[in-house]
């Protein structure tokens, strides 16, 4: 079942926490390459085991030095650069709770992350500082990289606002470990209108630690390219957290590069890469190197037919914030058919049933062959999320009466035993790897004066997998003009609340929306609707 994990309950991680296991590998590993800082612009760099783990501790000092203390949380809101993962690092360290926010939020959404947290203090970035400060009243301070993750800042940052004011001469003593103690939390879009807040303790970061590299067969020699976003699972989990385990490199990118892969790839060796669809339909403009060192990428599906093209094999996998490592995996050593994302990993319970709201013993399981509403069953605070931050309903309602956990994800059980991603909750959208909730911007729409009711869903796209269109009903008696300027306040409303990946690509008035037998709008209608259409350019 997946009760939570209490204190006198032993498990892989009792006595240990996250510092424990950096300790470890300083001390195993400590001259071993840990991070390699590939900027687009600026100077490369560097960290060993050691050294990491120093730096570490010493920034920990300076945030204790400024007042943080345990339990508190502290934003981090920062593209992918080195600064992104020591600190994390250093608020795990003396036990606040490190808030990672995605980097692309709008101001609305940045507010909206900061004063759910409570966030007590923010580290971010040149380009970002004065967001931050905007939007995020409530904080006692505020520490700023001194690049814009490797790219010259507008203006110098100064001296006392640097993120490298909290590097202090001697590290911070470190706290008696507690694995069930809280360790940071990421938002997620759900099915609410707002993103949820998914709560990690040092056990759920070391479960994703040890459990990905395992899945991924990762070794000391392995050298992973990480050029997903760091605020997201994938690279923090699937790929950071699993890299310290095994003992390995990662090979950090400001972001994805399709005209720099390859390059940094050869020059460093990589062997490891976790991989979307976007990112493999972008390389396939570019040449494949004759011979490169990469084994194995992990991807949406394994089998792709684009593996023998760049003469690597794909893994396929399923995971979730909330499920921290892949519930669902390629087995490496057994036949898996082509997209299938693999067969139900041994550290979790997987049930596929036709109705996910009924306890599993009531519900009726999908035979071979079929398709069904896919449950997770784990530990909460080790294999599952502690909670939703300061949401008990909501995490109370994620799971079913006997402890399974709704996934909201729609999965075919093939014939041999292996599952099939189906579809994901109708109102979930994947823009570019981005999970996108369309109550989000059906949110913001319906506020707008002039919106009598909306709609969002996704239209395909070569390059993106999807993007938003919004349908919207004007209230009754526009003229022309009104709903030009209808469109307009739209336009400024979801420019100036919602990420860029969020904001509709196409946004139609209407004059009615097409309704199911119970008066909700039938979206179903508007996707065939919109997949009959020519696809939406790149």
């Amino acid at each position: 079942m997946s009760r939570i994990l209490s204190a006198t309950d032993l498990h892989p991680f009792t006595g240990m926490d996250m510092p424990t296991l950096l300790a470890q590998r300083a001390q195993s590993r400590r001259d071993h390459p840990f991070i390699v800082w590939e900027p687009f612009q600026g100077q490369a760099d560097s960290w060993s085991y050691g050294q990491f783990h120093d730096q570490v501790g010493r920034i920990a000092a300076g945030l204790r030095k400024r007042g943080v203390v345990a339990g508190e949380r502290v934003l981090i809101h920062l593209d992918n650069c080195p600064e992104a993962l020591l600190a994390w690092h250093a608020c795990v360290w003396i036990g606040a709770v490190a808030v990672t926010t995605n980097a692309r939020a709008a101001d609305d959404e940045l507010a909206y992350y900061a004063s759910h947290s409570r966030a007590v203090a923010a580290i971010t970035q040149p380009k970002f500082a004065q967001a931050v400060a905007r939007n995020c009243p409530g904080l006692r301070w505020q520490v700023v990289t001194e690049t814009d993750n490797g790219d010259a800042p507008a203006a110098p940052v100064e001296a006392g606002q640097r993120f490298d004011s909290l590097l202090l001469a001697q590290a911070a003593p470190r706290r008696a470990p507690d694995p069930l103690a809280p360790c940071s939390v990421q938002y997620t879009s759900g099915t609410t209108s707002r993103p949820k807040a998914v709560l990690w303790t040092h056990a759920n970061a070391l479960w994703g630690a040890r459990i990905n590299a395992a899945h991924q067969d990762l070794r000391p020699s392995d050298v992973h390219l990480i050029h997903m976003p760091l605020f997201h699972t994938n690279a923090l989990a699937y790929s950071a957290l699993a890299t310290l385990w095994a003992g390995g490199t990662a090979v950090l990118l400001p972001r994805f590069s399709a005209s720099r892969f390859w390059p940094l790839s050869l020059k460093h060796g990589c062997t490891w890469g976790s991989m979307i669809p976007f990112c493999i339909r972008a390389l396939m403009a570019h040449e494949v190197p004759a011979a490169h060192p990469y084994r194995l990428w992990g991807a949406a599906a394994t089998g792709l037919p684009t593996d023998a093209h760049f003469r690597v094999r794909s893994i396929g996998w399923w995971g979730m914030t909330e499920t921290i490592s892949h519930g669902i995996v390629t087995d490496l050593h057994l036949p898996s058919p082509a997209l299938s994302i693999g067969r139900p990993a041994p550290e979790y319970g997987i049930a596929i049933v036709e109705d996910d709201s009924l306890p599993l013993a009531q519900a009726r399981h999908v035979a071979p062959g079929g398709q069904g509403q896919l449950l997770v069953r784990g530990r909460r605070g080790l294999s599952l999320f502690q909670e939703y931050l300061d949401a008990p309903e909501a995490t109370a309602d994620s799971f079913t009466e006997d402890g399974w956990f709704r996934t909201g994800d729609q999965v075919e059980l093939l014939e041999e035993g292996s599952i099939r991603f189906g579809d994901r909750s109708k109102d979930m959208l994947k823009v570019g790897g981005e999970n996108v909730a369309a109550s989000e911007v059906e949110r913001v729409i319906a506020a707008v004066p002039g919106v009598q009711e909306c709609a969002v869903v996704a239209r395909p796209h070569r390059m993106l997998d999807e993007v938003p269109v919004a349908f919207v009903l004007p209230v009754p008696g526009l003229d022309a003009v009104a709903r030009a300027a209808l469109s307009q306040r739209i336009d400024a409303a979801c420019l100036g609340q919602l990420a860029d990946f969020k904001r509709p690509r196409a946004l139609r008035l209407v004059d009615s929306l097409p309704r199911s037998t119970l008066e909700k709008v039938a979206k179903a209608e508007l996707r065939r609707l919109l997949a009959a259409e020519p696809e939406a350019a790149p």
